[in-house]
């Protein structure tokens, strides 16, 4: 099962957002578990930190100008953050590049990483790691929605609550993509969901 999603994100052509010049870049690394029922590994962040501070997020962070790539971004970060020796992982594929609230480029690389990990977080930035299986996000089990307005179009962007995480923004936006590439989930952002209210 694992590796037929795995090659979904193999056979993938990510879109891209029309992005200005010049935009920082950045990457995160999305763990999945070499697992017959895959999760994916999560972080909180430490709530001191400038930007995204209490908030959950895959492991990852700014390019370096010593990065030869954003996948060796990803994989350092990883290091960096959880422990995650880059031996240890298999990057699979990229999903679609996005832009942060703080104007930085952000792309995403899928990995597989085994499913004994022991993550050290580092305390200094990373609250916890945790992990998801990634079938919980297949049926759409949102809490809230946020409408995002980018680029003058409306963007519907789930928030999911896993026991005490919520799980939203960004970190939203690629599992929704991933979901739907893997599971042909058929989760729109770009109409408002039935439930949906707007407020005027």
């Amino acid at each position: 099962m694992l590796d037929e999603l795995l090659q979904r994100v193999r056979n993938y052509s990510p879109r891209f957002m029309e992005i200005q010049e010049g935009f920082p870049e950045a990457a995160v690394l999305v763990p999945i578990t070499r697992s017959d029922e895959p999760e994916v590994v999560l972080t909180l962040r430490a709530s001191g930190l400038s930007t995204h501070g209490g908030e959950v997020a895959f492991p990852g962070g700014r390019r370096d100008p010593e990065d030869n790539d954003l996948i060796e971004t990803a994989l350092r970060e990883a290091e960096e953050e959880i422990g995650l020796p880059p031996g240890l992982v298999e990057i699979v594929g990229p999903l679609g590049t996005l832009v942060s609230r703080h104007g930085i480029q952000v792309t995403p690389y899928v990995g597989v990483v085994p499913d004994f990990v022991d993550y050290q977080a580092n305390d200094g930035e990373i609250a916890a790691v945790f992990s998801v299986p990634l079938e919980f996000f297949r049926n759409d089990p949102r809490e809230v929605t946020h409408r995002i307005d980018y680029l003058g179009q409306s963007w519907y962007v789930p928030s999911y609550r896993y026991g005490e995480y919520k799980i939203w923004g960004l970190t939203a936006i690629m599992l929704v993509e991933l979901v739907n590439l893997v599971y042909d989930a058929d989760i729109d952002m770009r109409r408002p969901p039935e439930h949906y209210i707007h407020l005027k």
